[in-house]
């Protein structure tokens, strides 16, 4: 599941890449979608990305996370493990940018593109399962991933707020709640699995 996510959007992407026509029509524009109806656009600006360098953080972490999820899934729902795999990643693309469709609505000049809030939705879930697993910051510093969830989440809040760059810091902040919550709305119970974890090793 993971290697065909990520073997569909290197794809589209360097097609993209090539074509700013197809470019133009696959990014998320928060206007088009909303009064003209381009709802393709809610998920195809996740398979397109700025540039290579985007799309290599973006697949990377997909790549390192992605394929823990399947095995915490595939443990956790047995046989519904890919349809839970996909909702994961499809609905974090979805709940990612629902603060911009209605935010950007009508700026006609508001585009965005790449899987950032579908991958910051598997990230936090491969956390909510195991909490303390070293993620390396930069691939160099190791920290805890319950500690580094909460930076991310803080970070993101405060730039989003101060909104200094090109970077869309809600997505980012929305696609990590969402991937967290998520285990928990399938089985509840999950939930005390995770606070097992997330206490036992304090």
């Amino acid at each position: 599941m993971t290697f065909i996510l990520i073997a569909i959007t290197v794809a589209v992407s360097y097609a993209a890449f090539k074509s700013p026509r197809l470019m133009e029509q696959l990014q998320f524009n928060a206007s088009k979608i909303f009064h003209k109806k381009e709802y393709h656009r809610l998920i195809t600006h996740a398979f397109v990305h700025a540039n290579w360098e985007h799309l290599f953080v973006n697949m990377i972490v997909l790549f390192s996370f992605g394929r823990a999820i399947e095995t915490y899934f595939k443990y956790n729902f047995g046989n519904n493990h890919i349809l839970y795999f996909f909702l994961l990643y499809f609905g974090g693309i979805l709940f990612s940018n629902l603060y911009a469709l209605y935010k950007y609505r009508n700026n006609y000049f508001y585009n965005a593109v790449g899987a950032s809030g579908a991958v910051a939705a598997v990230l936090f879930a491969a956390i909510f399962f195991d909490p303390w697993n070293m993620i390396y910051f930069f691939g160099i510093l190791p920290i805890p991933g319950i500690v580094f969830a909460i930076l991310y989440l803080v970070y993101s809040y405060q730039m989003s707020n101060k909104q200094k760059d090109n970077v869309a810091h809600d997505a980012h902040f929305l696609g990590a709640l969402y991937g967290f919550v998520f285990p928990v709305l399938i089985n509840y119970r999950l939930f005390e699995l995770f606070l097992d974890k997330l206490f036992g090793m304090i």
